[in-house]
């Protein structure tokens, strides 16, 4: 047999624009784009949901923060007891590895109510802003203590704007007490549930309203740079604050991550792990069978041109090759425009945001995109080597043609 590669081979027979060898084409054309639209479902899907899954945790890392540390003694409320956080406690919870920010803060249930309406809130008083500036629709930061930040869907139930006055009522055992607060600006996280309750304020004037001392706190909010760390840094902070009493020696400091803190919504998105993973199963069982189909179509087409490199003295592997190279560029060309038009799809809704979703049941006002390039990668390396694992299979098929019966093949 001639030294002729494998690879040029396949190439001439799949380029190939005359005779008999096209008759096949459309049948093929059939399984590459069954190809395509698998690998373009897995990509949109990769996106969608590591999308979802990074939205929704910023968003609850950003009311409630990874880690907190509060007091034993907490009732499962927002009305949380006190704690001692002495500036050395404050500085070595900042100073483990992967911890962001380490920032107190101080709760107080509460009522905001206007002359038509009333609505039940939490008052948050903190001097960290990051994650309510990213979500800033309208006026500012509050810049002093008589300012709080509102959620839009709040100030459009109560009827109020930046600038507005509203008066707050807070229960203090048996007295109600009564604060005036102007609004300086709105917020919309898109995360209904928390923006219809929380209200935001400097940290000194939740602690003025809570009559508590320096260095008194709710608790600390304490934000990972990374989720895969979340649980190692939270065990870090657990071991340095066990069985630690706060300098009035009347409460434990207690730690606790936003996964036990939400476990609803985290249970959901575990949830949407399994439907990621039927839906990758199956995408790629089709995507694998199409190609499958298409190879065995490929040598069924080519049974003459077998019989005829058999009978100059190819053998059974040479000829393997080259219909498993033929199957490789289909592999390839469906792999590549999945990924462009997957990518593509996924690219408009980044930008675009055209499929809206109600926040109250998805917790986002639309589809999020993220792209998580990692998984991309592995996505599209398991595909194809599933893909060329499956071909070998059907290639089998070829040492089962004989030479004598084929040559006058039709």
């Amino acid at each position: 047999m001639p030294n002729i590669p494998e690879i040029q081979l396949a190439t001439r027979l799949y380029f190939s624009q005359s005779g008999k060898e096209r008759h096949a084409r459309p049948a093929v054309q059939v399984a590459l784009a069954g190809m395509i639209v698998g690998v373009l479902v897995m990509i949109v899907t990769i996106c969608i949901v590591v999308g979802f899954k990074r939205t929704i945790t910023d968003k609850v890392a950003g009311f409630g923060a990874h880690i907190q540390v509060v007091s034993f003694d907490n009732n499962n409320t927002y009305d949380l007891q006190p704690i001692d956080v002495p500036d050395s406690l404050l500085e070595l919870l900042g100073s483990y590895e992967h911890v962001v920010k380490a920032a107190p803060f101080i709760t107080k249930p509460g009522m905001l109510k206007t002359d038509s309406d009333f609505v039940g809130i939490v008052l948050k008083g903190t001097d960290y802003w990051d994650f309510f500036a990213s979500n800033l629709t309208e006026g500012t930061l509050p810049a002093n203590p008589q300012q709080i930040l509102i959620s839009t869907n709040m100030a459009t139930r109560l009827l109020l704007h930046c600038g507005d006055a509203v008066t707050a009522y807070f229960v203090d055992d048996t007295d109600v007490r009564a604060r005036r607060f102007e609004i300086s600006g709105l917020y919309n996280t898109g995360f209904t549930q928390n923006d219809e309750l929380f209200v935001l304020t400097p940290l000194a004037t939740a602690r003025r309203l809570q009559a508590w001392d320096e260095q008194v706190y709710s608790g600390v909010e304490i934000r990972v740079d990374n989720m895969r760390n979340l649980e190692q840094t939270a065990d870090k902070i657990y071991f340095a604050t066990v069985n630690r009493w706060d300098e009035n020696g009347y409460n434990v400091y207690y730690v606790q991550t936003l996964l036990e803190q939400n476990p609803a919504v985290f249970a959901w998105l575990d949830l949407l792990d399994m439907n990621v993973v039927v839906i990758l199963v199956l995408m790629l069982l089709v995507a694998g069978f199409n190609m499958v189909s298409g190879l065995i179509i490929l040598i069924m087409d080519g049974v003459q041109f077998i019989g005829i490199m058999k009978a100059l003295g190819a053998t059974n592997r040479f000829i393997r090759r080259i219909f498993m190279t033929q199957a490789a560029i289909l592999i390839g060309k469906g792999v590549l425009w999945g990924n462009v038009i997957g990518l593509s799809l996924a690219a408009v809704q980044y930008y675009g945001h055209l499929i809206p979703l109600d926040p109250a049941t998805y917790y986002v006002n639309t589809v999020p995109i993220a792209f998580a390039w990692e998984w991309l990668l592995i996505l599209n390396v398991v595909t194809i080597g599933l893909s060329l694992l499956i071909m070998l299979l059907p290639s089998l098929i070829i040492t089962r043609i004989s030479p004598a019966k084929v040559m006058h093949f039709e």
